[in-house]
């Protein structure tokens, strides 16, 4: 089955948010695999064949070769598959096609929301990893909104792609200082967790850890244990 829209979608959000398209295909995929093995009771195995060269997708039911069948959903006698192909052999695997026109129906019914909910768990993994890697340092970010009831301040850390958002919290603030929207400050990266709604970036001004890397950054000998 032609599938130009999908390859071109995947190509943009590569090129977009740096989201590999073979991941997205991955999820796309197993998707497919997933709704047809839903819908037809029995079947246990199914592959899709990805052409990139020619934007085309197929999908087979595999059946296992068997002296007996028992399952004739994923199994087919060797007799069966002796006519198909004289190749053939017992325990081995006959590919079965499935018409386009079912393939086009389940592909429609679950692209955009694998995509949709892949695309969440990319940008999520890529948060973890990038945000991950700088645990324990000092960044820099912007006030971008201040809760008037809770105390609780939004900080934008980041640029471009990599941009995120991180609450400072009322506790990790330094009492009596006055922050205001628009101000840029430093913060401690304490811990990044993951969460069912992305990675939460835990950041701090009052942790012992920051006074610790503001000395390493001011006096060298501290950072390469010179003193």
């Amino acid at each position: 089955m032609k599938c130009d829209e999908i390859f071109a979608a995947l190509a943009m959000l590569e090129k977009e948010r740096g989201i590999p398209q073979s991941f997205m295909m991955g999820k796309i995929i197993q998707a497919l695999t997933t709704a047809y093995k839903r819908d037809h009771e029995g079947v246990e195995y199914v592959v899709v064949d990805v052409d990139e060269e020619k934007k085309d997708l197929k999908m087979y039911v595999q059946k296992e070769i068997v002296e007996e069948v028992e399952n004739p959903a994923s199994q087919i006698s060797l007799e069966d598959a002796k006519r198909i192909s004289a190749k053939n052999e017992l325990g081995g695997m006959v590919n079965f096609p499935v018409e386009s026109v079912e393939f086009g129906r389940i592909a429609a019914g679950n692209g955009k929301q694998v995509i949709i909910q892949g695309l969440r768990e990319a940008e999520h993994g890529m948060i973890y990893d990038e945000w991950g890697s700088k645990q324990h340092e000092i960044l820099t970010g912007t006030v971008s909104r201040i809760d008037p009831r809770s105390g609780n301040v939004m900080l934008r850390i980041g640029t471009g792609a990599e941009a995120t958002d991180a609450v400072l919290t009322m506790n990790e603030q330094v009492p009596g200082e006055e922050l205001h929207e628009g101000q840029m400050v430093k913060v401690y990266l304490v811990e990044v967790r993951r969460s069912t709604r992305g990675p939460q970036v835990l950041i701090s001004r009052t942790h012992p850890g920051l006074v610790k890397r503001l000395f390493e950054l001011e006096v060298p000998e501290i950072y390469d244990g010179t003193v």
